[in-house]
């Protein structure tokens, strides 16, 4: 049996920064997603070298018992990359990135990971996060401290234990493992893991038939979500070529790296250094003034000639504000466009029905980049419970008609539990729910969803 990979690539902005900081890569034998920081230029830069230190294996694809030693080795000349970088310029000094890969060779298959990006495994149904998040947040889970629903508002959520920053020694999870014929893998950034939920992955990866689809499907859904962060998906399939062409598929590079050639590491030789130097002078470089044919004019005549010089600003300011008068107006009106264009389901404003939404589910400055357009009627209390969480977790419409379309079906699935409240385990929840407590009063709902707070030593004043 011979195996291939059929595979996308793809990355967003997302809806609130201005640059897009996550890098990635895709090809017959490796994968890779990285998300950088460090502001201005400094992630971008970090996740480009990060990816570019790691194409040549796909390549040159090392043997099989080389494949591990041949990954750490490529991480590990990113790093020096990218402390190299700070010394020539120190203003990167705050860069880093994750970076999560998965390198082929027959069907074994070697992951190294450091960071909070992930990567997920769908085989034969069964879904799972086959990567470890290097996060504070994930170590008060691990030691027990946090609980898993309390991760996604803490706040120091963001806050990475490891990662590339050319400062610290190279420490990545390094896992092998063989790949079957059906596998279907998932590598992301956490702009979209952060955003769309486990179970929503899931579905989207088991349901989703061509590659190019999930990912961009991926994508589409975080932003729905409000996409607070750049979002990257690389989706891939392991195939059977044995009785079929293997996939024609081209290498894909995103993001960053798609905008920034990134050498991985400037030789050193006379050239290198040369190179290293003219990189280290910045991408602006000072215009030296060129000698003029002209006598030179007189300090009195310099004096005339300033005024009429400093006036001739103001047409490239009024250009300016004119510019940014129409780029605002464009923006308005294409954002309006777009909002106007998606729906979603979810709790209506009083939270007893399901209701229809126009817009995105989230808030920009306390402003809400949604409303209302229909309150069905179909109360929530009386929806099985996974339906429930779904429409809490707000369940994306292509459009007004397919959302109208969904929305049947949950009337459908409610006024089946209406008539027979049994099969849906509405009987016993009710009972659940009505059952004595241990000092003799019955538990109200209310008292079911009063808040946990935070264990002591989880709470604020951790660095």
């Amino acid at each position: 049996m011979t195996i291939a990979l059929r595979y996308a690539a793809h990355s967003d902005v997302g809806c609130l920064r201005e640059g897009n900081e996550d890098s990635a890569y895709a090809g017959p034998h490796l994968l890779a997603v990285a998300d950088g920081m460090g502001g201005h230029a400094g992630g971008e830069i970090a996740s480009a070298i990060a990816i570019s230190a790691l194409r040549p294996l796909d390549e040159d694809v090392p043997h099989a018992e080389d494949v591990s030693t041949s990954l750490q080795q490529a991480v590990e000349q990113a790093n020096s990359t990218l402390a190299q970088r700070v010394r020539d310029e120190p203003w990167l000094e705050n860069m880093g990135t994750t970076l999560t890969a998965l390198l082929w060779t027959g069907s074994r298959m070697v992951m190294i990971h450091i960071g909070d990006s992930r990567a997920y495994l769908l085989r034969e149904g069964e879904f799972s996060q086959i990567t470890h998040d290097h996060t504070l947040v994930q170590t008060l889970v691990d030691e027990g401290k946090i609980t898993e629903e309390e991760v996604a508002t803490h706040p120091q959520r963001s806050l990475l234990l490891r990662a590339l920053d050319g400062r610290s020694e190279v420490d990545p999870d390094i896992s092998v493992s063989e790949a079957k014929v059906g596998d279907r893998f998932l590598l992301c950034s956490d702009g979209l893991s952060g955003v769309v939920s486990e179970s929503t992955i899931h579905e989207t990866l088991a349901t989703e038939t061509n590659v190019e689809a999930t990912a961009r499907r991926l994508i589409d859904l975080a932003n729905r979500g409000g996409g607070p962060d750049n979002i990257t998906a690389v989706v891939a399939d392991i195939v059977d070529t044995t009785n079929e062409p293997p996939p024609e598929n081209e290498a894909a590079v995103a993001g960053a790296a798609d905008q920034r050639d990134e050498p991985a590491m400037t030789p050193d030789t006379p050239a290198g250094r040369a190179q290293g130097l003219n990189r280290g002078s910045g991408d602006t470089a000072e215009m030296q003034r060129m000698p003029s044919d002209d006598p030179p004019e007189s300090s009195e005549d310099s004096k005339d000639s300033t005024q009429p010089r400093t006036r001739r600003w103001w047409p490239m300011v009024v250009t300016f504000l004119a510019a940014a008068v129409v780029l605002v107006g464009a923006g308005y009106y294409f954002g309006t466009r777009y909002l106007d264009s998606q729906y979603f389901i979810g709790p209506s404003e009083d939270g007893e029905n399901v209701a229809i939404h126009q817009g995105i589910d989230s808030d920009v400055a306390g402003y809400s980049l949604s409303e209302q357009v229909e309150d069905t009627g179909v109360a929530l209390d009386m929806l099985p419970e996974n339906e429930r969480k779904s429409v809490d977790e707000t369940i994306p419409a292509d459009s007004e008609e397919n959302a109208s379309e969904r929305v049947e079906e949950l009337r459908a699935k409610a006024e089946e539990c209406e008539r027979d409240p049994e099969s849906c385990g509405r009987g016993e929840q009710d009972a659940d729910r009505n059952e004595p407590s241990a000092d003799g009063e019955e538990q109200s709902p209310a008292d079911e969803h009063e808040p946990r707070s935070l264990p002591a030593d989880s709470a604020g004043g951790r660095p």
